[in-house]
C-alpha cells in the first residue's frame, strides 16, 4: 500500500500549539550584532584536533563535535560543545526569548528554533572547515571506559567533517571509518556495558518518524545503528562528568528521575511471565531488557510496559546544599544536559557552571539568579514539544491512512485493558488504538480501520 501523505504542511499543528513564527526584531538585532562582535572570552586554540560531527542528514545545528584517541591505558575523547554563551548577552533580548521558548521544535516541515538561524545554524553551529569557539571537554578513560579525569575549557576549534549515522556506521562496517571515530565502536560498547552494569534501562521501542515523499509526507521506521547508541554513550558520559563538577561545587541542575517503586518492578516482572519471557534469578531489568530482541512482538509489549519506570523525570536545581535526589534512573548516575545548548535552554547554565568551576572562576552571578526558574522553564517545553512531536505523527498517520477505511492491517498489541488495545502496525508504521476484548500484551491481531479525521488526526481501529 502506498503511504504518501495527502496533506501538505503543518501549518494546522503550529496554530493548535500556538508555536511562534518568528523572533522579536530586537532579539533579531541583537543576534546580527552578536555575530557581528564575535564571541566574548579568551579560549584556547584547539583547532589542531581533527574533530568530526555526527548528526542527521541536512542537519545545520550542530552542537557536537567529537575526537576519539587512544591513550597508554585507555582512552581520551575531545568532545566539543557549541559555546552559545559566548555570544548571548544574560538578560538581553535573546536571553528573553529563549527563556521563553526552552527547546527548538522540530516539525517535519521545517523547525522552530530556540536561537534565531544566524547563530545556530551559522556563527555558532560547529559547522565544517569554519573556526568556531567551543565549551571542549576532554575526558580521559581507563581500560574499561570509566572516567578517570574530566575538564572544560573555552577553546576555537574546527571540524574537519561532517558526517550522518548512516555514513559512519557504512564506513565502520567497510574498515575505512574516519580516524577520530575508529574507537567509537570500542569505547561506546565499554561504555555501554558499563550501563547495564549500573542499571541504565534503555528501551528498544520503535521510533516512527516522518520522511518526505514527493511533495507530501510518509511514515517510516528508523533503524537505530549501533553509532547511534554508541554516540549517545559520549553525551551521556560528559553529561555525568558535568553533573560530578556541579556537585562538587554544590551548585548547579540536574536531570532527574527517581528510582521506580517495588510495585512497579513487580508488575514488570508479572508482565513478563504474562507475555513468557523468561527472567532469570538474579537478572536485573537492565540486563534482561538489554538481551531482548526488538523485533519479538513479545519484547516490543515488555519494552511498552517497562515506560512505567520511567515515569517522573524532572530537573533539580541547588545552590549551596545538595539536594536529596541527584540521581536519574534510568541513566544509574547522576546526569545533566550540556551537550545541546543551540537546541535547548538548560544547557547553556549547566555549561557556564562548569567552565567557572574548571576555570577556579565564580560563577557568574545571572547563573546563580536563573537556577530557580530554570525547571518550570524546562518542564513546560519538554511538555510542548512531546505533544507537538505526537500532533506531527498523528497527523501523517491520518493523512496516509485517509484512503484507507476498511482496509485490515496486521498489529501487535502493545497494551490492553478491557476493551481497548493500544497496537503497533509495522507497514505502514503507525500507532493507534483499536477496541476489542479478551487480547493480551504481546499478541499478534488483525485489526480493521474504520475511521479517518485528518481534521482531529484521529484514527479508529477495531478487531478484525
Amino acid at each position: 500500500m502506498d503511504s504518501a501523505a495527502i496533506g501538505t504542511d503543518f501549518a494546522r499543528v503550529r496554530a493548535d500549539f500556538d508555536l511562534p513564527t518568528q523572533f522579536p526584531p530586537a532579539a533579531l538585532t541583537e543576534a546580527e550584532q552578536a555575530v557581528s562582535d564575535g564571541p566574548r572570552g579568551s579560549r584556547v586554540d584547539a583547532t589542531d584536533i581533527p574533530f568530526v560531527t555526527i548528526d542527521p542528514p541536512g542537519a545545520k545545528d550542530l552542537d557536537q563535535a567529537l575526537c576519539l584517541t587512544r591513550l597508554d591505558k585507555g582512552y581520551r575523547l575531545h568532545y566539543a560543545i557549541a559555546d552559545l554563551g559566548a555570544f548571548l548577552v544574560p538578560g538581553g533580548a535573546l536571553d528573553k526569548v529563549a527563556r521563553e521558548r526552552g527547546q527548538t521544535m522540530y516539525l517535519p516541515d521545517g523547525n522552530v528554533p530556540l536561537h534565531p538561524t544566524v547563530l545556530s545554524e551559522g556563527a555558532a553551529s560547529l559547522l565544517p572547515d569554519e573556526r568556531r569557539p567551543a565549551a571542549l571537554w576532554t575526558i580521559d578513560l581507563d581500560g574499561e571506559g570509566q572516567p578517570v579525569a574530566a575538564d572544560v575549557r573555552r577553546a576555537w576549534i574546527r571540524s574537519v567533517a561532517q558526517f550522518d549515522y548512516e555514513t559512519v556506521q557504512a564506513d565502520i562496517d567497510a574498515g575505512r571509518a574516519h580516524p577520530s571515530v575508529q574507537l567509537l565502536p570500542e569505547v561506546g560498547s565499554l561504555r555501554r556495558a558499563l550501563a547495564i552494569k549500573r542499571g541504565a534501562v534503555e528501551l528498544q521501542l520503535p521510533e516512527q518518524d516522518v520522511d518526505e515523499v514527493g511533495d507530501s509526507w510518509g511514515l517510516v521506521l528508523r533503524t537505530r545503528t549501533a553509532v547511534d547508541a554508541w554516540n549517545a554513550e559520549l553525551s551521556l558520559l560528559t553529561g555525568m562528568c558535568a553533573a560530578q563538577i556541579m556537585l562538587r561545587a554544590k551548585v548547579g541542575v540536574l536531570r532527574t528521575l527517581p528510582s521506580a517503586d517495588d510495585n512497579a518492578t513487580e508488575w514488570l516482572h508479572r508482565s513478563a511471565e504474562a507475555l513468557g519471557i523468561d527472567w532469570p534469578a538474579g537478572t536485573s531489568t537492565a540486563e534482561l531488557l538489554a538481551g531482548l530482541d526488538p523485533a519479538d512482538p513479545a519484547a516490543l509489549a515488555l519494552f511498552m510496559d517497562a515506560t512505567r519506570l520511567l515515569r517522573g523525570a524532572g530537573y533539580t536545581v541547588f545552590d549551596g546544599d545538595l539536594p536529596e535526589l541527584t540521581t536519574h534512573a534510568g541513566i544509574a548516575a547522576a546526569y545533566a544536559h550540556v551537550t545541546a545548548p543551540l537546541r535547548r535552554l538548560v544547557d547553556r547554565f549547566a555549561t557556564e557552571i562548569c567552565l567557572a568551576v574548571c576555570a577556579g572562576d565564580p560563577i557568574p552571578t545571572w547563573v546563580h539568579d536563573a537556577l530557580p526558574s530554570l525547571p518550570g522553564l524546562m518542564e513546560t517545553s519538554d511538555s510542548l514539544a512531546a505533544k507537538v512531536d505526537r500532533a506531527c505523527l498523528d497527523q501523517v498517520e491520518a493523512w496516509v491512512l485517509a484512503n484507507s477505511i476498511g482496509t485490515e492491517f496486521d498489529a501487535v498489541v502493545l497494551r490492553a485493558e478491557a476493551t481497548v488495545a493500544e497496537i503497533f502496525i509495522p507497514t505502514p508504521p503507525v500507532l493507534a488504538k483499536a477496541t476489542a476484548e479478551n487480547l493480551r500484551e504481546g499478541q499478534p491481531v488483525r485489526v480493521r480501520l474504520t475511521a479517518v479525521n485528518p481534521e482531529t488526526r484521529r484514527l479508529t481501529f477495531e478487531r478484525a
